[in-house]
């Protein structure tokens, strides 16, 4: 049986690689789309998608899906989630980045009435990073300098990445502490030395760039670096839909890709 999915922000660039892949790989993968949605006033709304229409709204777009797929602005999912009680949805994956603590507590309300895969990044490839990182910070001491840079496109809104937080998190974890008491400030002006056991971040925007990750971990005599650099967006679009069709089979609860890939 096929597993009917929505898309928010379809016509963007990730919910065209959403839909792209669900329909390339469609025979062997089971998804079937059923609708997708973008803003109201859009111009774009009402037009045809090769057998769906782009709806205004969350409840129109996802009235035939079991599951709902979403990656765009914080307010928009939180508001999509709130339509979702008028629909039969029985999940939904969130990728938006740049929630608000407060942001996120509201996904988790949502997250008791439907299954919900929560995550900044959905490749496969950068969790397993996550973890990679979050060893290596347990097994090496203070005196390793943990340095995260992150490149993406200029149109990206929120610095660091959600991405580049996540691996902030995991070695914060690798040393016993959360990451609001190990990160350094930004680098600017007269900022003094580096104080041990920190972990900083550096930020680059520019041009087209998907995605690029890096965890330096720097002592005195020698550097290692974990990396991870997408290539095609598609990464996180099929990550997004092995999400849904884990998702569509669980009960209400708050998910991460961790959980679906068994990490």
């Amino acid at each position: 049986m096929s597993i009917r999915i929505a898309i928010a922000g379809a016509a963007g660039r990730m919910g065209q690689a959403i839909a792209a892949c669900a329909q390339t790989e469609a025979a062997d993968s089971g998804f079937a789309i059923t609708g997708g949605s973008e803003r109201p006033g859009s111009p774009l709304v009402g037009t045809d998608r090769g057998g769906w229409a782009i709806a205004d709204s969350a409840s129109r777009a996802a009235q035939s899906a079991d599951v709902w797929i979403d990656f765009t602005t914080p307010q928009a999912t939180l508001d999509a989630l709130e339509q979702l009680k008028l629909t039969k949805v029985k999940a939904a994956i969130v990728g938006a980045t740049g929630l608000s603590p407060q942001q996120e507590q509201q996904v988790a309300d949502h997250a008791r009435r439907i299954a919900i895969v929560r995550d900044r990044n959905f490749s496969l490839g950068v969790n397993l990073m996550i973890g990679l990182v979050e060893q290596a910070a347990a097994r090496l001491g203070e005196g390793w300098d943990i340095e995260i840079t992150e490149a993406h496109h200029r149109r990206k809104v929120d610095a660091p990445s959600g991405t580049a937080l996540m691996i902030g998190e995991a070695a914060a974890r690798g040393r016993g502490a959360p990451l609001t008491g190990l990160r350094a400030p930004p680098y600017d002006g007269q900022t003094g030395p580096r104080r041990e056991g920190s972990i900083g971040f550096s930020v680059i925007r520019g041009g087209g760039i998907i995605g690029d990750h890096d965890a330096a971990f720097i002592s005195g005599e020698e550097t290692l670096s974990i990396s991870h650099r997408a290539l095609d967006r598609a990464v996180f679009a099929r990550g997004a839909l092995a999400a849904a069709k884990w998702a569509a089979d669980q009960t209400p609860g708050l998910y991460s890709m961790r959980d679906v890939l068994g990490l």
